[in-house]
């Protein structure tokens, strides 16, 4: 029997190959100027990825990432509406397509597809890396400028990842607003860092007002417990290493964690975890410890023990980011 490959393997295969038509040297090169850039502090109003080079260099660099932290995010998601799968997706600002294979992670089967991005080199690439995967061949790839004048046709989900902290502040309430009136469901991603956590924040809050309601990571769409400035909300998403990542970091693991922000809201009816976990687990002897959004607006740690059998060991599993207590539990 023939077994189709799964969008992570067939990812890496398309990223390998366009990587292998690249001098490393130039790669490497194109990768630190992406860094430079991408660490910087100050919106654009051009894109990053200038051309092929800067595109598959950041496809080889930053595309696996990004999908793991998408697909994380909607695999929360989808928790929360069990039963609903988009069939029809738009994906604001997606350059080479992250966030696209992982909606074909999360949901299988094919679906109306189209990419926004104001960069043709990424669309190019990326158009090129999806005639990879069998549902998204049919995919469009469309330039657009990403900001005040962005228009979204209607749609059942649209993605919005990594691209908010490129845009000024008027420019990113427009993109939100933009996708609230044009999504039934609106999932946006940002870098894990305290910068991103606001913009996340401020979308959430843009998306509330536009009356979604929140699905993840939050168990409610009330205020966040934690203060910007304070503390900041984020998740993690383990990443294999490519061996383009090993030669820019200089680093030999196989593997690295890619921290990430994200809200998930959908304007019907969502059923959001009871409580999210939202550190790490400190498993202890005899012990886990467990740091909670709850509810009630708060956050909570909560211990749980060998004598509470099945949800020690369902403890003991859990992930950060993972929803609480599990189903079943």
């Amino acid at each position: 029997m023939n077994v189709s490959p799964s969008p992570d393997d067939s990812l890496r295969t398309a990223l390998a190959g366009l990587v292998d038509g690249l001098p490393p040297k130039v790669a490497a090169r194109a990768v630190e100027r992406l860094i430079m850039n991408y660490r910087g502090r100050t919106p654009t109003d051009a894109p990053v990825l200038r051309d092929r080079s800067d595109v598959v260099a950041y496809a080889a660099y930053r595309m696996p990432a990004t999908y793991e932290a998408v697909r994380s995010a909607l695999e929360a998601f989808a928790a929360a509406v069990p039963g609903w799968e988009p069939a029809s997706h738009v994906d604001v600002g997606g350059g080479t397509g992250a966030a696209t294979w992982a909606v074909s992670a999360t949901w299988e089967g094919a679906r109306a597809v189209t990419v926004l991005d104001w960069a043709e080199p990424a669309l190019a690439v990326g158009r090129e890396i999806a005639a990879a995967h069998p549902e998204l061949k049919a995919a469009e790839w469309q330039r657009s400028r990403i900001g005040a004048a962005l228009t979204i046709e209607s749609t059942d989900l649209v993605t919005i990842s990594y691209v908010l902290g490129e845009l000024t502040e008027g420019d990113r309430a427009a993109v939100v607003d933009a996708a609230a009136a044009s999504g039934q469901a609106v999932v946006v991603v940002e870098p894990g860092t305290p910068d991103g956590y606001i913009r996340v924040i401020e979308a959430r809050a843009r998306l509330i007002n536009a009356g979604f309601h929140v699905a993840a990571p939050c168990p409610h769409s009330a205020t966040c417990p934690i203060a910007p400035g304070e503390d900041w909300c984020h998740f993690s998403a383990r990443v294999s290493r490519s061996s383009l990542h090993r030669q820019v970091k200089g680093g030999s693991l196989a593997y690295e964690d890619e921290k990430f922000s994200y809200v998930a809201a959908a304007r019907f009816p969502a059923t959001p975890a009871p409580s999210r976990v939202v550190r790490r687990p400190q498993i202890r002897k005899g012990q886990v410890l467990l740091d909670l959004c709850e509810t009630e607006e708060r956050l909570r740690r909560e211990t749980v023990t060998k004598r509470h059998g099945p949800l020690y060991r369902a403890a003991r599993d859990a992930d950060w980011g993972d929803g609480w207590p599990p189903s079943g539990a």
